[in-house]
């Protein structure tokens, strides 16, 4: 037998970063990053939502590059939100837009939207001549927090959450400000959650920073709000970079605390529960089960529950509750679902402290259901 080994060193750069008013005249970050990396030609998804909320951003769009030296493609405007990951019709209809516009590996796409809007045109871009540059501009809380900085792209199939899907580092993040006051009041505060997720398994600190901000969080007071967003996605961009499995090649997912259940539940909804919303009722299930097995204690439990509830923020849904033909709940299967998404062991990370997780492989079911209990009478 003759056999070769090769090791081949990859390093990828992720850069992310917070301004205001990105297409402004006088705002010259994204100039800097498009010169900084060359190049030739340059093409704007845009999510109709934001097209609708942000008056003339189309045309603020075209009047930022008319000036500089790239050949600008223009603006496309597409449906967003989560009906877009629901099938591959934006995917195709992305790919035909990069190829009528000549978009090659040495051009940039930019996509300005919510998560589900950058997820399917991020796994265009990924796909299209094996991976374009692309500049994520998220608008939305939860993107901008959380989904938006990350290093994966995805649509939905067989009924389950990013079944296909990709790891592709985009070339920048530009997290502007001014998108977020944009956004509907309930989409802007609910997307909080993944703020406090990323709290509560990585900084103790920052969890109880949330605490003290709980008014300031919810009355959207500007400084707070852009501090919580950006001390988010510091926090989930360090895991990426530096947690050590930033492709998920093994079976924890640290960043996923809470979302075995919310997957299953935005699927059992059909999506009638917002992203935001499962997560919050899933982070719900995952830190009540982590103390009533003992990993957690009660007071702990009790600030997290405190926290949500001062955010306004769904610790149950009735999906929690849904029976199939078995007997058994129906949001159970989500378990193995989680397990088979990395394959190998289950794990789910749950928590042993304010800001500190820790790896489970088995679930009490029994327990569990006493859980889903708990937050029916405590809602």
């Amino acid at each position: 037998m003759d056999r070769h080994v090769f090791q081949i060193p990859v390093t990828f750069t992720h850069r992310v970063m917070f301004t205001q008013d990105a297409f402004g005249s006088g705002n010259g970050m994204l100039r800097d990053l498009l010169n900084e990396g060359g190049g030739r030609r340059v093409l704007v998804f845009l999510e109709t939502a934001v097209a609708e909320a942000q008056e003339g951003l189309v045309e603020r769009i075209g009047e930022y590059f008319a000036p500089l030296e790239f050949e600008f493609c223009g603006v496309r405007v597409f449906g967003g939100a989560e009906p877009c990951k629901a099938d591959d019709s934006l995917v195709k209809a992305v790919w035909n837009e990069i190829d009528r516009a000549g978009i090659d590996r040495h051009s940039y796409v930019l996509v300005i939207g919510g998560g589900a809007f950058l997820d399917a045109v991020g796994f265009a871009t990924s796909t299209a001549h094996r991976g374009v540059r692309l500049l994520r501009f998220p608008t939305t809380t939860l993107s901008q927090d959380d989904s938006g900085v990350g290093v994966k792209s995805a649509i939905n199939s067989f009924g389950k959450k990013n079944w296909i899907g990709s790891f592709s580092v985009p070339y920048a993040v530009i997290n502007d400000f001014d998108f977020l006051d944009s956004q509907p009041e309930e989409a802007a505060i609910s997307g909080l959650i993944e703020a406090v997720k990323v709290a509560l398994v990585k900084d103790r600190e920052f969890f109880e920073w949330i605490e003290e901000n709980c008014a300031g969080l919810r009355s959207r007071e500007a400084s707070v709000f852009h501090e919580c967003v950006k001390r988010s996605a510091l926090l989930h961009a360090e895991h990426i970079a530096y947690g050590g499995d930033a492709f998920e090649n093994g079976s924890s997912r640290p960043l996923d605390f809470g979302h075995w259940a919310a997957h299953k539940m935005e699927a059992l909804t059909d999506h009638v529960l917002t992203h935001a919303e499962a997560v919050s009722v899933g982070l719900a299930l995952d830190t009540v089960y982590s103390a009533k097995i003992g990993l957690l204690g009660k007071d702990e439990m009790g600030r997290v529950l405190a926290v949500l509830g001062k955010l306004g923020l769904p610790i149950y849904h009735s999906a929690l509750d849904w029976v199939g033909e078995c007997g058994e709940r129906r949001v159970f299967s989500g378990l193995n679902e989680f397990r088979e998404h990395l394959g190998g062991r289950l794990t789910v990370l749950l928590l042993r402290d304010l800001g500190e997780g820790v790896d489970v492989h088995d679930f009490d079911l029994k327990m569990l259901a006493e859980s889903i209990a708990e937050l029916r009478d405590a809602r």
